[in-house]
């Protein structure tokens, strides 16, 4: 019986797809990995052979008996052993024979063990040159596989489980050619479509490609996702939810994937917006056979044209795989009235959902009389999975067409990484995957991702403005509070202050940019999990890129204050003060950069809490309250972990070095008018900062504490490195 879909034959319209889009198809698997790619695309080293068309190239990505499970702690797992014992889907690997207790023992191991499985012996093929769509109801575990198929995270099944041309896949291999669009946008807001465009095609394509080059294929990406119009358009403010959206596939189709994956592209669009994308993703696979698997809640009659096949999973496990067609003429004849304003799949999403409930329902048995009271229209799923298993076995003996020969039973033998269907050898004409390298050698990405953030950081006028002008007007108002403070007893005290408050001030003003880093960490995520470029890359190019704008904020602090202030005459006194407030901000800044990627992007009042409660530590140990031969031995350590400590200490010891003439107290408290008591030098030992008066050995004292603070910065960067590194490591496994 043919679908009728607003007015259209959904039984013709697929007819013709399968003639002029499946035989390319076929002809692209015939050839499959046999063909080289365009010396454009980063994705040539993977396949040998002589020049031939993209358009007869392509990856086929197969899935078997794919499961995914985690553990979670249950102590009153009453809700989950329900859901166990309603036999939904949890129950398929228990033979028909089995007695109800067999059963509920089997479900209690599960639960004492508790493993939750997310995915459950998924298996399907995703072809070149075609759209398939993974769908079902919310917490069917769309997003979840869409992560294993991208390497993001592991399956726990046997790594033959997931194939890349009928390989094992290897995830590095695979992220470099292939594109992962998750579901909400993460982009530099004050970069244009093109600027955004462009960066990432000069991150992902080869540095043997010229510019010319990387700028026709951002034109040609810009043309086919339909953003030419808005090329000169900022993504922050001045693009709509689809144009967004169209963006952050450009970015991972710049490189010419062979695979794109996409987590819901059409969530929070209209209509009219998300057929614009599936009918573009259509369009990209069609012409450059590109295999394309996307997730998508419930998609209206015009998408569902856009279709080649579909998986519709439930509870984590593939109900149906295949075509609409064929989901039709199963509910069909299996006595479903399917109404003309509701389409097939959604209607099957609201079967999914009806048995759920009624599981939940009616949890004491695993009987399937269960549901004999059920209207047959609400007949429950597993009876429906059942029907299609039994409806795909008996086309097994036939020559399986497209949509059937994806549902084989697949088998591997013991420790080969190369598959075959119902348990024969496969001797298969698809290439294998090959080693490759990034796009670019480490100076090129930092010299790329330098230049961003540097457009990046200039353009958020905001930022840029208010931290400049508050080094300004903190100078200028400090200089005019401790304005020429003088020497003396005043002096001295003054001077004790003015530098610790100074430092203080400082320090705790680069907390600002905790929400502009926490926005570029997940960038970060996204680029460098796709092979775009190296982590170490990021690190060293966010580092360089604050060099200059530091070095400004840090030379607008002192040129003011420092001579309004009064401190010592002398150039070398000054540009010594100048260098270390401009260390000073660079550990702050690395400091604050460590705490932000140690947490979640989204997680700002944790890394601010986390951050100021370390500067409050390291402000208490840093001898200004209580001097470090006054402390407990087992807090010393944390003296010396101070980032005040040594800032703090180097400018006294500037300070009062170039002064150490000078007097700072006369007489005593009897005779007030005596001789000086107090010299420049015999502060700095008083104060514990020098244990002799030479000026060598002083000069000696304030570079080592200099020297610490290089060493405190790199090692700051150098954590966030093994952070990232270890986050990311721990999002694949």
């Amino acid at each position: 019986m043919p679908i009728f879909v607003a007015g259209v034959d959904m039984g013709t319209i697929a007819a013709a797809s399968v003639v002029e889009e499946g035989a390319a198809a076929a002809a692209s698997i015939s050839v499959l990995g046999t063909a080289a790619h365009d010396l454009s695309s980063p994705s040539e080293v993977l396949l040998p052979g002589a020049a031939v068309s993209r358009a007869l190239q392509g990856y086929e990505i197969e899935l078997r008996e794919l499961s995914y499970r985690v553990v979670k702690p249950v102590e009153n797992g009453t809700k989950l052993k329900s859901l166990l014992r309603s036999c939904n889907f949890f129950e398929a690997g228990l033979t028909s024979g089995t007695s109800s207790k067999e059963k509920a023992a089997a479900t209690a191991a599960r639960v004492s063990t508790r493993y939750i499985h997310l995915l459950k012996n998924v298996s399907f093929v995703a072809r070149p040159g075609e759209v398939l769509a993974i769908v079902g109801p919310s917490g069917a575990g769309k997003s979840t596989l869409l992560d294993v198929v991208a390497g993001r995270i592991r399956p726990s099944s046997p790594p033959t489980s997931l194939l890349v041309n009928q390989l094992a896949m290897e995830v590095p291999q695979f992220r470099r050619i292939s594109g992962y669009v998750m579901q909400d946008d993460a982009l530099f807001p004050m970069l244009t479509v093109e600027e955004t465009l462009l960066y990432s095609a000069r991150l992902r394509l080869p540095a043997s490609v010229s510019m010319t080059e990387k700028l026709e294929r951002v034109r040609a990406t810009m043309e086919d996702l339909g953003l030419s119009h808005v090329a000169r358009s900022r993504v922050g403010d001045q693009l709509s939810g689809g144009e967004r959206r169209r963006v952050s596939i450009g970015i991972d189709v710049i490189h010419d994937p062979a695979v794109l994956l996409l987590d819901e592209p059409t969530s929070s669009l209209d209509s009219t917006s998300a057929l614009h994308v599936v009918t573009m993703l259509r369009k990209m696979a069609v012409t450059h056979m590109r295999t394309v698997i996307l997730s998508i809640h419930q998609p209206g009659f015009r998408i569902l044209e856009h279709l080649h096949s579909i998986v519709l999973l439930a509870h984590g496990e593939v109900v149906h795989h295949g075509s609409l067609e064929h989901l039709h003429s199963i509910l069909m004849a299996s006595g479903h009235d399917i109404p003309e304003q509701i389409n097939v799949l959604e209607y099957a999403i609201d079967l999914i959902d009806t048995s759920s409930d009624h599981s939940h329902d009616h949890s004491t048995s695993c009987d399937d009389s269960k549901f004999s009271h059920v209207d047959r229209s609400n007949a429950s799923i597993p009876w429906l999975q059942k029907r299609l298993a039994a409806d795909e076995q008996e086309m097994i003996g036939q020559s399986p067409t497209p949509s059937t020969a994806s549902c084989l039973i697949m088998s591997c033998k013991p420790g080969s990484t190369r598959c075959s269907r119902g348990g024969e050898e496969e001797t298969s004409h698809l290439a294998p995957l090959t080693r490759c390298a990034f796009a670019n050698s480490s100076l090129q990405e930092i010299a790329v991702l330098t230049h961003r953030f540097s457009k990046n950081v200039y353009r958020t006028r905001q930022l840029f403005r208010s931290r400049t002008l508050y080094a300004l007007i903190a100078g200028v108002c400090l200089g005019n509070v401790f304005s020429r403070m003088g020497y003396g007893m005043r002096g001295f005290t003054e001077r004790y202050g003015f530098l610790a408050f100074s430092v203080t001030l400082m320090l705790t003003s680069t907390v600002e940019l905790l929400p502009s880093l926490l926005e570029e960490c997940k960038i970060l995520a996204r680029e460098a999990s796709r092979g775009a470029y190296r982590m170490s890359s990021w690190v060293v190019s966010n580092t360089l890129v604050f060099l200059p704008f530091l070095f400004l904020n840090a030379a607008l602090f002192s040129l003011p204050v420092y001579w309004m202030v009064g401190l010592a005459p002398q150039a070398s006194a000054f540009f010594f003060f100048l260098l270390v407030f401009w260390l000073l901000l660079v550990v702050a800044h690395a400091y604050v950069s460590f705490f932000g990627v140690l947490v979640r992007s989204n997680s700002y009042q944790l890394a601010y809490s986390l951050t100021m409660a370390g500067f409050g530590a390291s402000w208490l140990f840093s001898g200004f309250f209580i001097s470090k031969r006054n402390m407990p031995n087992y807090w010393l350590f944390m003296h010396y972990l101070s980032l005040y400590k040594y800032p703090l200490e180097s400018l006294l010891i500037n300070e009062f070095s170039h002064v150490s003439d000078k007097c700072f107290s006369t007489g005593t408290s009897i005779f007030p008018d005596g001789p000086c008591s107090l010299t420049g030098s015999e502060v700095l030992m008083q104060q514990g900062l020098i244990a002799e008066t030479p000026g060598a050995h002083r000069s000696n004292v304030k570079w080592v504490d200099v020297g610490t603070m290089v060493g405190f910065a790199l090692l700051y960067r150098i954590l966030s490195f093994f952070v990232l590194r270890f986050k990311m490591q721990r999002r694949h496994r």
